[in-house]
């Protein structure tokens, strides 16, 4: 399947000169859905992941059901003031701004494989804050996973010079 033909580009989006990558379309398309699940759990089934930790919001999307798939605990790493219990914050810019993300203080034990997960890789800011996050909890980060990779902006050399491995799965 062209999972790329299910990923819509909208010019201008959050502000000019950006070109969003929509992949609302190939969540809405059954078979679209699962082809990208399948993706993840065949790159990451038999690798002892104890969590998949997914980034506010359409790392969720993803994050989730992989976490189902591989028998694996789902963390969600969240905007500022939506997690209850003590957390942790790391700031982070992004190509169009900056931003934080909290982490529940507990969200993982020390040693815990864990495997960030997000739509799409940008400039890393997003991933390499939430990294930071893990390593705070003494979490073994096995890597990065990501639906969409927009090489143009060099996200992943910035989340290959933190020493973890990076894998993406369509490269604009």
């Amino acid at each position: 399947m062209q999972l790329e033909s299910l990923i819509r580009a909208i010019p201008d989006f959050p502000i000019p000169g950006i070109m969003f990558r929509d992949i609302t379309p190939l969540l809405g398309d059954p078979a679209g859905f699962k082809a990208a699940i399948d993706l993840f759990v065949d790159r990451f089934a038999g690798q002892g992941v104890e969590h998949v930790v997914a980034i506010e919001a359409r790392g969720y999307m993803l994050g989730a059901p992989l976490a189902y798939r591989l028998g694996a605990g789902f963390v969600p790493v969240r905007k500022p003031g939506k997690l209850p219990a003590a957390t942790y914050r790391e700031e982070y810019e992004l190509e169009y701004g900056t931003n934080s993300l909290e982490i529940h203080a507990d969200a993982v034990g020390k040693g815990a494989k864990t495997l960030i997960v997000d739509d799409l890789l940008a400039t890393g800011g997003t991933a390499g804050a939430t990294a930071r996050l893990l390593e705070r909890l003494g979490a073994d980060i096995l890597g990065f996973a990501f639906l969409v990779e927009l090489s143009f902006l060099s996200g992943r050399t910035s989340l290959e010079a933190m020493g973890h491995e990076v894998t993406a799965f369509i490269k604009y």
